[in-house]
This record gives structure tokens, sequence and C-alpha cells, in this order.
């Protein structure tokens, strides 16, 4: 063994030099947040829960979507948040340093779980497994958890949970805002419209089937686990892995089991697109209407844009809410 390597050693146990263990050296590192705390009237509120994944890859939009959830919140104590990832140990550790007062879970999602019901999409980032994990919320967190709201990685809040939270669902198991404009035709491969044991599935709905972005949903998870909803997205994930009946990752499926039977929420609680399209990811605008959250699904992400010195016009409102040191 090298002298110089035995010194090394030497010293490290010596002075007791802090050595970062393998893997966590490359996780981004946060400003700690401040502490919000409740108004006088939270007491009273019940706990507002909120599901998201948790990746390095998106660690930074994660952070900057909680810090606005809180910084919005006029009880931000009374909300709990509830993360799935697969390397959660390190990701526990950097969101309790980023949120010294945030009360939170960290659920292991075990990738093993899409193993093999997983079809290449237009982009590769759709095809990670957590991006799939939303189907098995119902499974991970406990069953005293019978509402949720589930939230991107890419998104910020400039409004109040709560208002969102306390949408009245209507006996419908998820609740998003719709867009019934969108060509729903597009979203499906010509396997699927040429086949009438596809294209039944939307006949039978209460109303016309409408495009929803899964990445804003409130869902009651008290009827998705009566319902078996968990079963019934699988079922279409084994069809595309052998039809191919569409290209879009983890969305189809939710189109196949829930569009038409979604309650409707204001559109203000999902401003999505503003990433751009998911091959090139071009800069957007806002839509017209109140704005209650910013959502940049699409190709491009507003840390990546403004780190390249490529920001978009609207990736400095996303600025605003970046912990990132």
């Amino acid at each position: 063994m090298p002298p110089r390597f035995l010194l090394f050693l030497f010293v490290v146990i010596l002075i007791k030099i802090p050595v970062m263990s393998i893997g966590a050296a490359d996780f981004p590192i946060f400003r700690e947040a401040p502490a919000f705390r409740n108004g006088e009237q939270c007491p009273k509120m019940a706990n507002i829960h909120i599901a998201m994944t948790l990746d390095k890859s998106y660690l930074r939009g994660s952070v900057a979507a909680v810090f606005s959830v809180l910084r919005h919140a006029m009880c931000p104590e009374s909300i709990s948040f509830h993360f799935l990832a697969q390397r959660h140990h390190e990701l526990r550790r950097t969101i309790r340093s980023t949120f010294p007062d945030l009360t939170f879970t960290v659920y292991h999602f075990d990738a093993n779980v899409v193993k093999g019901k997983i079809s290449s999409s237009v982009r590769r980032a759709l095809d990670h497994p957590l991006n799939y994990a939303r189907i098995y919320l119902a499974d991970l967190l406990p069953n005293s958890v019978t509402r949720i709201i589930y939230l991107d990685s890419d998104l910020v809040l400039v409004d109040d949970v709560a208002k969102l939270w306390s949408i009245d669902l209507h006996g419908h198991v998820l609740g998003a805002p719709e867009y019934c404009h969108a060509n729903f035709t597009s979203y499906f491969s010509d396997s699927f419209w040429n086949d009438p044991k596809f294209t039944r599935t939307f006949q039978l709905r209460e109303r016309e089937p409408c495009y929803f972005n899964t990445g804003v949903m409130v869902i009651d998870l008290w009827k998705w686990r009566e319902g078996g909803y968990r079963a019934k997205l699988d079922m279409w994930m084994k069809i595309q892995k052998r039809y191919r009946i569409y290209e879009l990752g983890s969305l189809p499926p939710f189109l196949l089991v829930f569009a038409g039977g979604v309650e409707a929420v204001e559109h203000r609680w999902n401003q999505h697109g503003l990433g751009g399209d998911n091959l090139k990811g071009r800069c957007r605008n806002l839509h017209p209407g109140p704005v209650s959250l910013l959502h940049w699904s699409g190709k491009g992400k507003p840390w990546l844009r403004i780190d390249s010195k490529r920001a978009c016009p609207l990736d400095s409102l996303w600025a605003s809410y970046d912990l990132f040191r």
C-alpha cells in the first residue's frame, strides 16, 4: 500500500474527517428553506396529503415544487407529503436537510413492479419506472390516507393548495383539469382505432372522453382501492406490450380507464405544456385565464434551460422557487 495513502487513512482516523458515502456526492445541494407556520384558523383543519415522486434527475424540480406549496399555503403545517423514490435513503436525507420542519414519508418504489410492462415512448424520460409510480399510490400509502393530491416534479403552485384539496369529486375517483378541445384520437395508434374491441372502451362512458394531464390529480384512494383501478391500469399496459396501441408512456392508460369519468377541475390548477413539445421543447406562453399552478410538462425543464443560458420568459417564475445552491 503506498505510503501517502496510509498517511491519508491515519489523518482521517485521527481527526475524524467525514467521508461522503459513495453515490451521495453527486446529489445536488440545496439551501435550507425557511420555516412556515400555520395561521390562527388552522388547528381545525384536517391534514392535506400530497404525493410526489423523487428522483435525482428531477430533484431540483421537486424541491422547488414543495417550496412553492409551503410558501403559498395558509396552513403549511397541516400538509403531509408522501414521496415515492427508488434511492430513498439519500433522497430522504436531502428532503430533511432542505425542509427540517416538513411532515413527510418516503416510500421505496420497487422498479420490478413495472418490469416488463413499460413500452418505449416518444421521449426516453417518459419510460422511467417512476413515471408509473402514481399507478401504485394506493398500494404504497397506508389505508388511513383516503384522499391524495398527486403532483409532478416540474411544476410550482402560486395559490393555496387547500383550494385544490377541497374540491368536491361528486363521487368520482379522480379529479383533474380537462381539455376537451384536444384531438383525443392522436393519443392512440391506428392499431387501437382500427380494433372494435379497443374503441368500445370509450363508447359506454358517462360523457365524451376528454384529455387530462396526469401531473395534477386529486384522487379518492378509498374508491380507487375499492374499484381495483390499479389492476385496470395494469391490464392496459399489458395490452400495450402486445398490440402497441399508444406512444406516450403512462398517460394513455389513465385516459383509457378514466377519460369521460373525471371530475373537471378549473384549468387554473394545471397551466401545463410550459416545457414545450416532447421533441424540441420550444418556449410557450400561458393559456388565457387565471393561474394557480404552472406546469413545465414537455421536454424543456426550467432548471436545465436556466443552467444552459437558454431560459424561456416563464422560466423566471420557476426560478423564484429554486433552492439549488
